[in-house]
């Protein structure tokens, strides 16, 4: 009945909000607490969602602090001199930004912390998105994608785990799958181009009269709201085809949709190209004077972050409290920028907290020991050679409905014992568990993604129908390359 319910829960849970019948807190909270009550909590729910809560209150702290640290970063201008440079280099065309997103958010990755690289990535291209018409849930697909990949890094979290569960040296687990993982990040950059193609159709199909049909990226000058300038053939004016500052030669002035030409036109036009946006170049918050100051001080959060020295909410409590101080001395000043962000820290916080009622629902009632112990009892014994095979498979959904911990520690030693009997090492089973965390990572079970789709202002249905399959084929493809390449035995 446990396994039932448990499997029935999460079914319903993905289903409200991947059709919207539900925004994810509030699916979060009466989804468990009506299955809970069906599972016989009865009054003990309310204390099994308090201890699962307080597991999550040094969560919601760290992600309260960045989202106020980040925010203030941006505000003060440190990351406008980074946009501007992918601009440049990546120009208008949508193919290339969204590449160049999943190289930007691979990289930020190598930290190991979600909650930071989503924050960093939506820093930096969000505006770009936003200015060029394009869809933020491809962002934060990409984003998903590319920082899913690299968890698998031994300083991420899952393969200490895995390696600790199963007395092993996290090198030995981590080194024999560097090619899983460059496979993995192969078929990333493979998605992410193709997704920049859909847009930059998409946007050719809903606006043709801006974009043009260029036959070539080359060809392409792109196209986003409130910028200056044309770019299809057929305009009159400059070889761009540009009539004046601000309008476009094919759309009247005033018209909800103006185009940017140029990559040029994007970098240099700051007024026009950057406007009402967050990285507005006349936004009042801008400290250009304290720049140095800023980036220190960055630099020296994120190092602190990698040592690991300190707890990470306290190393966000103290790095915002020093910003504000510095950047805005004045009170009145330091209460509007609280206030300014706080319809993000309230998405993402309301969620990490909702989130407790799963997770307590789920541990307290027995239903994820139950389905642990369920699938691991209907694996055939013939099948018992293909043990490490079938852990890669089983990490795909059971680290999306669980936390890692909880596979990690609870589930992956049961599958391990087992396996052993058919020759199959410890290793194997630990290398194949990390490759399913690729979809893991978009559980809404781990605040780092409800923080993506926080900042970018994406709903948690429309980024899974994005993301999941993607994820699913990556970390498929990971288990595959281990076995071709030996990492993963059969026995």
């Amino acid at each position: 009945m446990l396994v039932l319910l448990g499997f029935a829960m999460i079914a319903v849970f993905m289903v409200l909000i991947m059709t919207k019948k539900l925004t994810p807190v509030l699916a979060l909270i009466i989804v468990p607490t009506i299955f809970g009550l069906f599972a016989g909590a009865g009054l003990g729910i309310g204390p099994m969602v308090m201890d699962s809560m307080k597991s999550m209150t040094s969560t919601a702290a760290l992600l309260m602090f960045a989202i106020i640290y980040f925010g203030l970063m941006i505000d003060v201008g440190l990351f406008d001199p980074l946009v501007r440079f992918i601009l440049r280099k990546l120009g208008n065309d949508p193919a290339k930004v969204v590449l160049g997103t999943a190289i930007l958010a691979a990289a930020v990755s190598l930290d190991g912390d979600g909650s930071t690289t989503f924050i960093l990535t939506t820093a930096a291209m969000l505006p770009v998105y936003l200015r060029l018409k394009m869809s933020p849930v491809v962002l934060t697909c990409v984003a998903g994608l590319a920082n899913g990949t690299m968890n698998i890094l031994p300083w991420g979290g899952p393969t200490a785990r895995a390696a600790t569960a199963l007395k092993l040296d996290v090198n030995d687990v981590f080194v024999p799958m560097i090619p899983s993982l460059i496979a993995g990040l192969i078929v990333v950059l493979v998605f992410s181009w193709l997704l920049g193609l859909q847009e930059r159709n998409r946007l050719r199909a809903t606006a043709p009269e801006i974009w043009g049909v260029p036959d070539s990226a080359e060809g392409f000058d792109g196209g986003a709201a409130g910028a200056a300038g044309g770019s299809t053939a057929g305009g009159s004016g400059n070889r761009h085809g540009r009539k004046g500052p601000g309008v476009s030669p094919l759309s009247p002035e005033g018209s909800s949709v103006a185009v940017l030409e140029r990559t040029e036109v994007l970098v240099d036009d700051k007024d026009s190209a950057m406007a009402d946006t967050a990285l507005d170049p006349n936004r009042k918050t801008l400290r250009p004077k304290l720049f140095w100051f800023n980036l220190g001080l960055t630099v020296a959060v994120m190092v602190t972050l990698v040592a690991n020295i300190i707890p990470l909410p306290f190393v966000f409590m103290v790095g915002a409290a020093i910003a504000l101080l510095v950047n805005f001395p004045n009170v009145k000043d330091q209460g509007a920028q609280l206030i300014a962000h706080a319809p993000s820290i309230v998405a993402v916080v309301s969620m990490v907290m909702a989130a407790a009622v799963l997770t307590g629902v789920l541990n307290g009632t027995g239903m994820v020991k139950a389905m642990s112990e369920w699938l691991v009892q209907i694996i055939p014994s013939d099948m018992g050679p293909l043990m490490a095979v079938i852990t890669g498979v089983l990490s795909i959904p059971m680290t999306f409905f669980m936390s890692n911990d909880a596979f990690y520690f609870g589930v992956l030693p049961v599958l391990s014992e087992t396996a052993a009997h058919y020759g199959v090492s410890a290793a194997d089973m630990a290398r194949a568990s990390i490759t399913g965390q690729p979809f893991h990572l978009q559980s809404p079970l781990v605040p780092a993604i409800l923080l993506l789709v926080s900042l970018a202002k994406v709903d948690l249905g429309d980024h899974h129908k994005k993301v999941l399959w993607r994820t699913a084929v990556i970390s498929l493809v990971m288990l595959g390359v281990g076995v071709l390449t030996g990492a993963i035995g059969i026995g």
